[in-house]
C-alpha cells in the first residue's frame, strides 16, 4: 500500500526534468494508486513535452472520472497518435457525452486513433 510521502514523491518525480521515463513511470504509478491529489498533477503532465509522459498521464487519468473529462478532451489536440490512441480510450472508459463531439473529430487519425475512437463513442452512446 502506498503511503501519502510515495504519493508526494511521484508528483515531484512529475515535474523531473532531466529524464522523460522518470516522469513517464511516475505518471504510470500515480494512475495505478488512484490518489485524488495526484489529478491536477497527472493534467499538467498531459503537455508535457515528452509524448510517452502525455501517454501514461492519459492512462493514469482513465479512472479518475468528470474531472479529468474536460482536460482529456483539450489533449485531443496532440500530435501523437499513440497519445490520441490513449486519450481516445480513457474518455471511452469514462463515458462522457462531451466526448462525444471531440472523438468524431479524430476519426480521420490512422488506424489505431480511429479504431480507438469508434469503441470509444460506442460505449459513450451506449451509457
Amino acid at each position: 500500500m502506498k503511503t501519502k510521502k510515495d504519493v508526494e514523491g511521484l508528483i515531484k518525480a512529475l515535474k523531473y526534468k532531466k529524464e522523460f521515463k522518470v516522469r513517464a513511470e511516475a505518471a504510470w504509478e500515480l494512475g495505478k494508486i488512484g490518489d485524488s491529489t495526484a489529478v491536477e498533477p497527472l493534467i499538467r503532465a498531459l503537455k508535457d513535452i515528452h509524448w510517452t509522459v502525455r501517454k501514461k498521464a492519459a492512462i493514469a487519468l482513465r479512472n479518475v472520472g468528470e474531472p479529468a473529462v474536460k482536460p482529456l478532451i483539450q489533449a485531443l489536440k496532440d500530435k501523437d497518435n499513440v497519445v490520441l490512441w490513449r486519450l481516445a480510450i480513457a474518455l471511452g472508459k469514462i463515458g462522457d457525452k462531451r466526448a462525444i463531439k471531440p472523438l468524431k473529430q479524430i476519426l480521420n487519425e490512422d488506424w489505431d486513433v480511429q479504431k480507438a475512437a469508434r469503441e470509444a463513442l460506442e460505449r459513450i452512446e451506449k451509457k
